[in-house]
């Protein structure tokens, strides 16, 4: 699938597909839910525990060795969330980022993609914490999901213009890598209760999803010679250096000299776009040397019919 590099980042109006679509308007939805609903059970109480203890018990994210890990938290720990500031950032960051992802991608794969950025996340945070940082405590918030969006966004559109506190224009590929490395620094040892490891964990996992997803091509991909059109491109380059070398040997030798290499001939009605395709497939994957006598008499004749 390819990107669009547009100067600016406008949201169509309310109410239409572009400005909420249906992945990203059911991970508001359902996180605004869970988010009211622990409100809710900071006042209930059962045999003198508090319900929201119980809730962040079963489905946060504890460590490996803490005795309650469950695997099944990797999922359900995106869906918890600390306080309104945790909340209101995640989900304001999922629908600037997202949505427009959503749109490019369908339904289907942005969904794969949040969650599997937040279940890399979550155990990327496990794995270093006891290495690099101090405590034991759950973990909870979409963070890493989020960062993971927001790495997609920024390789699919990198200079794309993001007005800072709605005043100060910032393309997307600063604004996100500032983040990134600011992340990176507050990576320590002081317990500071925010999971940053997570957050890394998440965009490592978006990124390396990019780049191993064949059907997105990024100027990243560009740059590195990766991207369905950088092949293609080279594969064209290649083919149309093959062509000119035929030429140029047409002009030096006669089409019977040519064929007395060879009494294999090529009938050339009888060449078609396909077999031609096929050539031009095997040259992309093994290079010219390897064709046979006939599949280069067949590119001869099929330049032939080019010029």
């Amino acid at each position: 699938m390819g990107y669009q590099d547009r100067d600016y980042y406008r949201p169509s109006g309310f109410g239409g597909f572009r400005f909420f679509p249906p992945v990203i308007k059911n991970l508001l939805i359902i996180n605004g839910a869970i988010f009211f609903l622990m409100l809710l059970m900071q006042n209930v109480n059962f045999n003198g525990i508090p319900a929201e203890n119980i809730i962040i018990k079963w489905f946060a994210l504890w460590p490996f060795g803490s005795g309650a890990f469950g695997i099944w938290q990797l999922i359900s720990y995106q869906f918890l969330h600390g306080g309104f500031s945790h909340i209101l950032f995640n989900m304001f960051a999922l629908w600037m980022f997202g949505a427009e992802i959503e749109n490019i991608w369908g339904s289907k794969k942005i969904l794969i993609f949040y969650l599997l950025c937040g279940v890399g996340a979550g155990f990327i945070h496990m794995l270093l914490s006891p290495i690099l940082t101090e405590g034991a405590a759950p973990t909870i918030g979409a963070s890493g999901s989020v960062y993971g969006i927001m790495i997609a966004f920024a390789m699919m559109f990198p200079n794309r213009l993001i007005y800072l506190y709605f005043l100060i224009p910032v393309k997307a590929k600063f604004l996100i890598g500032f983040l990134i490395i600011l992340e990176l620094l507050l990576v320590d040892k002081a317990g500071s209760g925010v999971a940053h490891l997570a957050h890394l964990g998440g965009a490592l996992v978006g990124f390396i999803f990019i780049m191993l997803d064949k059907n997105t091509d990024v100027p990243l991909k560009d740059m590195l010679n990766m991207s369905r059109k950088s092949k293609w491109q080279s594969s064209q380059k290649e083919s149309n250096s093959i062509f000119n070398v035929f030429n140029k040997k047409e002009e030096k030798v006669s089409d019977a000299n040519y064929y007395e290499i060879d009494n294999d001939k090529v009938d050339d009605d009888k060449i078609t776009q396909d077999d031609i395709d096929k050539i031009l497939d095997k040259i992309s994957q093994s290079g010219y040397k390897n064709l046979t006598e006939r599949e280069k008499k067949i590119l001869f004749e099929a330049s032939k019919r080019m010029k």
